[in-house]
Parts: C-alpha cells; structure tokens; sequence
C-alpha cells in the first residue's frame, strides 16, 4: 500500500511538471510572445517600452503578457521610482528559453552599473562582476550620495567580493559610446530615459537594511551578471 501511495504521488508530481512544460510551450508558441521572451532576457521593461519597440497596440500587448504570466513565464515589478510604472521581468532563464536572445555577443570597452545613489546595487554588480568578465567595470550613479552603504560593504565581505570602499559618483554626461550601460534601480532607469543599454528592476536593499534585502539583491544582481557576462567581450 505504500509503494502504491507513493508511486501515485510521483505520478502526480510527473503530471504536474508536465502540464507546466506544455503550458511554457503552449505561450510559446507565437513568434510575438518569443520576441518579448527574448527582449526581457536582456532586460526589464515597461509594457510600453515593449509595444513602442514592436510596434504593437496596448490591447494585443496585453493578451500576450497575460499568456506569458498564466504560464508562469513573466511577472510584473511596480517601480520604486515612478509608481504609476511597472516592470516586466522574464521569471524563467534556461538556456534553451534564452538562445537567441537580443543582445547576444555584445562588444564593450566598459561596462558601467548605474543606480541612483550609487551606494548599494550598483557597486555589488560591479564587484560581482569583476569575479567573472575581464571585462573593465565601473559603477555610477544618477544623484550620488556620500558614502558607500555598510549593507553593501557587509555583503560583499559576507561573500568575498571586491568592493573597494570608493565615493559614490556621477554618471558622466556625455559617456563614451563605447560604454554598456546597464541600471540596477528604476529610479535610475527612468532618469536616464533611454540611454541605458539594460534595465534590471532589482529591489532596492537599503530600506530594509537587512542582512538578508542586501543578499537577495547580491543574488538578483550576480545571477543576472552572469548571463550578461557571457555575452559581452572586448572592442
């Protein structure tokens, strides 16, 4: 009798994981929703960044967010700049989901990780990603603050990162075309209006100011550097 519970619970669990798969496939199965796949791989947008970039109207936009969300593919982060604004962020990152995706095989002088402040997030992608790209790496800020968090130093310590205790900066105006823009924060992203390569909608850590918010983002950030690191060489 107890083999018997058991093999019906694997059963289930197999049908369960099956279903799942055919409903990834099932919204899949439209080059529009693998276009937003694939836009959304690179970075997080705003549902009408994705309509301007595809030339599509709000209504059909919808109905292919909603496919991609009931299967368990997209979900929606409110931004922690403008509230009005929220972001669309690829839930799922296997490799077979991401190949081909858009921005695949990028050359960069520099990769420069913005957030508004530049005390927390944009010094940890920096520092995670100075673990895994040769790559040259800097970190910036929109409105700079004084000082680097001590949440942010922790973190980094907690997980032997390089994080040299430099003054937060200014985003240069006028940065070289060569630099990969990339913003960590919303506020960020929408004060650059445009001008960033890449947009990660990562919570920002500092206002719970807890060991745990700093790691989540350290995870967040360094799951995503990872990926982008393998996409992006030298001029």
């Amino acid at each position: 009798a107890y083999r018997s519970v058991k093999l019906d619970s694997m059963n289930t669990e197999q049908t369960s994981e099956l279903a799942r798969r055919a409903a990834v496939h099932a919204a899949l199965a439209d080059v529009t929703r693998l276009r937003i796949v694939d836009m959304l791989a690179v970075s997080d947008r705003a549902a009408s960044e994705i309509g301007a970039a595809l030339g599509i109207l709000s209504n059909l936009l919808a109905h292919h967010v909603k496919s991609l969300e009931q299967a368990g593919l997209v979900s929606r982060r409110r931004s922690e700049g403008d509230g009005r604004r929220s972001y669309l962020c690829l839930n799922a990152h296997d490799e077979w989901l991401l190949r081909g995706a858009e921005g695949d095989h990028v050359r960069a002088a520099r990769v420069v990780f913005v957030c508004t402040a530049n005390t927390a997030r944009s010094h940890l992608a920096a520092a995670a990603w100075r673990q895994v790209s040769p790559v040259p790496v800097t970190s910036a800020g929109t409105h700079p603050g004084t000082a680097i968090h001590p949440g942010a130093l922790a973190a980094a310590r907690r997980h032997s990162l390089d994080l040299p205790e430099v003054a937060p900066r200014l985003l240069d105006e006028s940065p070289d075309q060569h630099d990969l823009i990339v913003t960590v924060c919303d506020r960020a992203h929408e004060d650059l209006a445009g001008r960033d390569w890449a947009h990660w909608s990562i919570p920002d850590p500092v206002p719970a100011n807890t060991d745990h918010a700093f790691d989540q983002a350290y995870a967040a950030l360094s799951a995503r550097v990872a990926r982008l690191a393998g996409q992006v060489s030298g001029p």
